[in-house]
């Protein structure tokens, strides 16, 4: 397989780290920006929503240029963001380079997806996702850990300078590493919104929502209910999120080779039945450490083991459309992080916070259903028809 699938991977990681990275320092940007809380936490919203947003938006419009080319406008554009977040005086200056970061970071992720497949061929499809997807698991889970550490010893833009740096070194690496990558024939967007006529394609598309909401929901106020119901202190609640962060990078990998072994079908169908029962046995397992710490490490594999199956199982029914395919899961899961933070956030607010794994299992078993729709529906690949025709 192509080594330089594992440099995508650094990539994914190094503008993944982007979104939640500062999850664990929101109080400090509010402190020194002179917001509240909830303010500082409208960072996160607006990243993922416009992420979800723009990514096939982008896609489409930047579908004629050639991809090596389109990767480096992407990273100089995500560079310039990085350096505006870590020089921003205001928080709306802030917000504006959170804007710039995720307009461009949507497409890196999409290219670093896209471009993965194409390298490594047919037989490694589904490895070479989930090697990408590896990247963007650890840097969505490993940047928190990150995050705190860097922000509580040298100030919250200290883990932006880091990014920066390593976008840096990103750039220098496509120079020297990735030869040019032709794209694929333009898709005009009213056309890309077709695919939703195929019901297979939607019901996909809705799992990747669901299960990521479902997840989110817990993931996002993990900490709160650690405090809560057990006893650990603040540096072993750390280990927690960084044994959870290893687990989630190998939960990509495993769930690319699994794709490619039992198939994308059977892959999602298995994971998502142990992924919702995982939820509902999650509260009886807080006084018992062992088996508290064999769930985790499951959650943690599962989190992220979905989304490459999904995403080769996308490509098997409407392979004429696979970039287009894969944006739209993308923006799912991206959708699924937004709402999942929010509907969490309702619950902890109104209910209490040991509600949330029963409302993340109940979003994980409608995942499931809509899953078995997907597999079983009888819709023929409608999109790819006309894309062919």
């Amino acid at each position: 397989m192509d080594k330089r699938i594992y440099f995508l991977m650094v990539i994914a990681f190094v503008i993944g780290m982007v979104e939640l990275i500062i999850s664990g320092i929101l109080d400090l940007i509010a402190e020194d920006l002179h917001v509240t809380l909830g303010q500082a936490g409208l960072l996160i919203t607006v990243f993922a929503v416009i992420f979800a947003v723009a990514s096939p938006v982008l896609l489409v419009m930047t579908a004629k240029i050639e991809r090596k080319r389109l990767m480096l406008v992407c990273l100089y554009t995500f560079l310039i963001g990085c350096i505006v977040t870590v020089f921003a005086p205001t928080f709306s200056i802030l917000f504006i380079g959170r804007i710039i970061l995720a307009l461009s970071g949507a497409l890196l992720i999409i290219l670093c997806l896209v471009m993965a497949p194409s390298l490594a061929g047919e037989q490694y499809k589904g490895r070479a996702i989930g090697i990408v997807s590896m990247g963007v698991s650890a840097s969505l889970v490993l940047g928190v850990p990150i995050g705190l550490i860097l922000g509580n010893n040298f100030g919250w833009r200290a883990p932006f300078v880091l990014i920066t740096v390593l976008t840096a070194l990103s750039i220098i690496g496509v120079h020297v590493l990735m030869g040019r990558i032709q794209s694929k024939p333009q898709i005009p967007l009213r056309q890309q919104f077709a695919a939703f006529k195929n019901h297979k394609i939607t019901l996909g598309l809705t799992t990747t929502f669901l299960y990521m909401t479902g997840h989110s929901i817990m993931y996002t106020y993990f900490k709160p209910y650690l405090e809560a119901n057990t006893d650990f202190s603040a540096n072993w609640i750390s280990i927690i999120y960084l044994i959870f962060g290893v687990s989630a990078v190998f939960g990509g990998g495993i769930g690319g080779v699994l794709a490619d072994l039992l198939g994308s079908r059977k892959t999602m169908v298995i994971a998502l039945i142990v992924f919702s029962t995982i939820f509902f046995v999650f509260p009886y397992t807080t006084d018992y450490y062992p088996v508290f710490f064999i769930i985790l490490i499951v959650w943690g594999i599962l989190s992220w083991a979905i989304s490459p199956a999904m995403q080769s199982y996308l490509i098997e029914i409407a392979p004429d459309s696979s970039e287009i395919q894969q944006s739209l899961n993308n923006s799912s899961l991206h959708l699924g992080v937004a709402v999942g933070s929010v509907i969490g956030a309702g619950i902890v607010d109104t209910l209490s916070v040991n509600v949330n794994p029963y409302a993340a299992g109940i979003f994980i078993i409608l995942s499931f259903i809509t899953v078995i729709l997907s597999v079983n529906s009888r819709k023929k690949n409608t999109y790819r028809t006309r894309s062919a025709s």
